[in-house]
């Protein structure tokens, strides 16, 4: 079997072939396309533009059995039914724009979200996203009324024009906060809550239940970019934890086939495949995670990837200087859009290569906190397999390692999304999932460090964004 497995990000869209027969896995082409900021808060894509990188990043690849596309979760827009042209541009998960209309809706309201989906009445889910755009834009409302709207996450609207099938899998529909966790289908009373016309939404199947084909070949797998990498890193049984390390950190850990007990993390769906029952996870995630780089990156504090490793001495932490990196807001446990970024600690001696090392352990602390909530939750959490760019710096890996207080996992194939894309397509990609580097804890984190962050995120919350 060969697979095209194109994992479409937040950033850039990828695809990644895997020859069963070789028993080898490579990109074959990876696709940059443009972030909007029109106003504080608000991130934005065209639609367009990533469906065309989706084909021609196909295109690359060639001659394959199989096609299957992972989506960036949250993100969505809206579109018209018969000529399959955008109506909006992308809210991408990192757009802030609804944070003021969801907490005007109340804590009961929050109550109930979280009782029927699991999730709170947060900007980085899509509920929020359907209901601004059918409030503020013309053209959505007026393809409603004339009943030519369609509503949906990216993946809905990439399997619509690519293969005439509009459908989201189970997992990106839990990403919504419109599923009902306990039917596992659209809530009517959520969607009533944000005012999303039920109708508009796509049918929900399972991950591989097969989407169409395109120019002959099968879709035979969607599904959200962060669960198809909890499933090729080969996480099946409670306690199994992965965190990828993109644009934000996403730690997903499988809990099993019941609906997660409430925590301070996000109860998600895992997977459904054909034929078999609904696995479940709980999910955290830090909204900036390579974001922080990009921006450490942008204002001169470092150059090059070879800039992340071979830090000498003590910790940035250990010696006082704190990062907390909120460009975006917290996310779990927190929920708090409104908290800033910010440095503590720096003196005339602080030199760049200081403040990249506390943006790299500010990312890791942040990340520290989703274990441990996730332990509460799942029982032992031993070891973490990471993946994505940062975990090809060493020096992360160690930290995260030394903080955590668990081993750390990197396998040898970062593309790990893509990986579990072709596993379930029915791939087997057994040797390809091995280990490259693992990191055991040592010690050199202390107690008196975890306090020192825990206090610069205290002021971070203090220290209000608007």
């Amino acid at each position: 079997m060969r697979v095209a497995a194109i994992d479409q990000g937040t950033t850039s869209t990828r695809c990644l072939l895997v020859d069963e027969a070789a028993g080898e896995a490579r990109v074959v082409a990876s696709l940059r396309h443009s972030q909007h900021h029109p106003a504080p808060g608000r991130v934005e894509q065209d639609g367009e533009e990533l469906l065309r990188n989706i084909r021609a990043v196909l295109q690359a690849a060639g001659q394959v059995d199989a096609i299957a596309i992972a989506n960036q979760g949250e993100s969505c827009l809206a579109w018209d039914r018969v000529s399959g042209a955008p109506l909006s541009p992308v809210i991408v998960w990192q757009d802030a724009r609804t944070a003021g209309a969801l907490a005007a809706l109340g804590e009961a309201a929050e109550a109930r979200s979280k009782a029927i989906c699991g999730l709170p009445l947060d900007p980085y889910f899509s509920a929020g996203k359907l209901a601004w755009l059918l409030a503020e834009l013309p053209e959505v409302a007026a393809a409603l009324e004339a009943g030519r709207l369609r509503l949906g996450t990216t993946d809905a609207f990439f399997l619509d024009r690519l293969c005439g099938s509009f459908v989201t899998d189970i997992a990106t529909a839990s990403r919504t906060g419109l599923l009902d966790l306990s039917t596992v289908r659209w809530s009517p009373e959520l969607c009533a809550l944000h005012g999303v016309p039920m109708e508009c939404l796509p049918e929900i199947a399972a991950v591989d239940a097969g989407f169409g084909s395109l120019d002959g070949t099968p879709v035979k797998v969607s599904i959200v970019d962060q669960q198809a990498a909890l499933y090729g890193h080969g996480c099946r049984r409670p306690g199994d934890a992965k965190i990828t390390f993109g644009t934000g950190a996403f730690l997903l850990a499988v809990t099993g086939d019941e609906r997660p007990a409430p925590s301070d993390l996000l109860p998600t769906v895992a997977w459904r495949r054909t034929g078999e029952g609904t696995m479940f996870a709980i999910e955290g995630g830090v909204y900036d995670a390579g974001a922080a780089l990009d921006w450490a990156r942008r204002i001169g504090l470092y150059a090059e990837p070879s800039e992340l490793d071979g830090f000498e001495g003590p910790s940035a932490l250990g010696r006082g200087l704190v990062f907390v990196p909120a460009l975006s807001g917290l996310a779990a446990p927190y929920w708090d859009r409104q908290a800033a970024p910010l440095f503590i600690g720096m003196d005339a001696a602080t030199g760049r290569a200081d403040m990249v090392r506390a943006v790299l352990e500010g990312i890791a602390m942040l990340t520290v906190g989703l274990i441990e909530a996730a332990t509460a939750s799942v029982g032992s959490i031993a070891t973490v397999s990471i993946d994505g760019g940062l975990s090809q710096s060493a020096y992360f890996g160690r930290f995260l390692a030394a903080a955590s207080g668990r081993a750390v996992v990197v396998p040898a194939h970062h593309e790990m999304t893509s990986l579990g894309l072709a596993e379930l397509c029915g791939a087997d990609i057994a040797s390809l999932r091995v280990p490259a580097r693992r990191f055991e804890p040592d010690g050199s984190v202390t107690g008196e460090d975890h306090a020192r962050f825990a206090e610069a995120v205290g002021k971070s919350r203090g220290w209000r964004r608007f």
